[in-house]
């Protein structure tokens, strides 16, 4: 199920961050990195000021209510682009299709919006590539992020064309 997040669930986004960057990250960047960029990006006042803007979405994904995974996007990030900006799941949660429905449902989401198009950055060693391009995505561009504190994020930039 796929449940609207509100600003009460900033504690459950954390921890899911958490337990879901072990193992999405674990064999791609230093731990002092992942524990950075959780701090950086699952702050609390980050997720506020994200709560607070009205193109900017965060929902849960629940199954058989325990929170397997999140979303986050945000409609209008470009003209016409919505921007997948988090979408994770716990170990225990992978292989059961959840990723896909998720995605459906962003897409759908950013139809609904007016937007034509869906983007994304995945990290150039993270296996999520091959996923995404399974559910339609392609590589558009490449970009070294500097995030701070001397680390950087070398990602394909994705993205998915909204056809009605």
């Amino acid at each position: 199920m796929i449940i609207k997040a509100i600003e009460k669930d900033i504690s459950i986004i954390q921890n899911l961050a958490k337990e879901s960057w072990k193992s999405a990250y674990a064999n791609i960047l230093e731990q002092e990195q992942i524990a950075y960029m959780l701090d950086l990006m699952y702050s609390e006042s980050t997720l506020k000021t994200h709560f607070e803007n009205p193109n900017y979405q965060y929902y849960l994904i629940e199954e058989d209510e325990v929170f397997l995974g999140f979303i986050g996007f945000e409609f209008h990030n470009e003209p016409k682009t919505t921007k997948l900006h988090r979408i994770y799941f716990v170990k225990e949660a992978q292989g059961k299709g959840l990723g896909k429905k998720a995605l459906e449902f962003v897409k759908t989401e950013t139809q609904k919006s007016g937007d034509k198009r869906l983007t994304l950055t995945v990290n150039k060693n993270n296996n999520a590539k091959s996923f995404y391009e399974s559910q339609g995505f392609k590589v558009y561009d490449e970009a070294i992020f500097d995030i701070g504190n001397g680390y950087v994020m070398d990602d394909y930039l994705m993205e998915f064309i909204i056809h009605k």
